[in-house]
């Protein structure tokens, strides 16, 4: 194999790894905190909905 094959298969590899290693630390760290999302409502119809739903 010749130098530049060579080099970007190694390149490759170790982008590969890298991004690997990233991912996982993204699973297995996850944020202190947990972020809820809360849909608004916006017309009455929702707003009655919502309401029945927190009785």
């Amino acid at each position: 194999m010749n130098d530049f094959k060579l080099k970007l298969v190694l390149a490759t590899l170790t982008g590969i790894v890298f991004s690997f290693i990233f991912i996982l630390l993204a699973f297995v760290l996850p944020s202190k905190e947990k972020v809820v999302y809360k849909k608004v409502p916006k017309g009455k119809l929702e707003h009655v909905s919502e309401a029945f739903k927190n009785r």
